[in-house]
């Protein structure tokens, strides 16, 4: 019966051991039916709970500075002044990065409502459009065939194109008038 009992116990010890990992990370403590937490507490250092790295050796900060790199950027030349746009990832953007890849794309963009420039871009992209509600830097496709930059806010329908990644004298740029905007592909 002692034997029994010894064996039983040492299953339970080893089963507590092997599932001890599997709980939240922290200290973990274990009691068990029929006996005191002082004589069958155990306790699981954090280290040993934590999640082991990538068995490619990379970090969470490797994989985000890889995210960084593949984003594809554009130069929006506004009169004098340069600015960087961070694109979305949809159809519309490859299809415009597919004409800028043939030639710049020089858009003449008009004053709309006092807060954003609108231009015909002279032929229709694929449109995903959805309601969003813009911040100035952001570039969208209006109807699939015009960019529209923003320098103030809107709610509307609109296909994502990107943003301006520094604002910076961007409103400065834009100006209260008409303005020639060149998209261009960052080298």
């Amino acid at each position: 019966m002692k034997k029994t009992i010894g064996l039983s116990l040492a299953f339970v010890l080893l089963l507590a051991a092997l599932t001890a990992g599997c709980a939240d990370s922290g200290s973990s403590e274990i009691a068990f039916a029929g006996t005191s937490s002082q004589e069958t507490e155990q306790t699981v250092p954090e280290s040993l709970s934590q999640t082991a790295a990538p068995e490619d050796g990379t970090s969470e900060e490797d994989n985000a500075e890889d995210e960084e790199e593949q984003e594809m950027k554009m130069k929006v030349q506004v009169g004098e002044s340069s600015f960087t746009a961070v694109l979305e990832k949809n159809q519309a953007v490859e299809a415009l990065v597919d004409m800028m890849k043939e030639a710049p794309v020089t858009i003449h963009m008009r004053d709309y409502a006092g807060f954003e420039k609108v231009g015909a871009l002279g032929r229709s992209l694929p449109a995903s459009n959805h309601q969003t509600t813009t911040k100035a830097g952001d570039l969208v496709l209006y109807q699939g065939n015009q960019i529209v930059m923003f320098y103030g806010s809107n709610s509307w329908s609109y296909t994502p194109l990107g943003h301006i990644a520094d604002r910076t004298g961007w409103e400065e740029a834009l100006g209260s008038g008409d303005v020639t905007v060149t998209f261009s592909l960052e080298q």
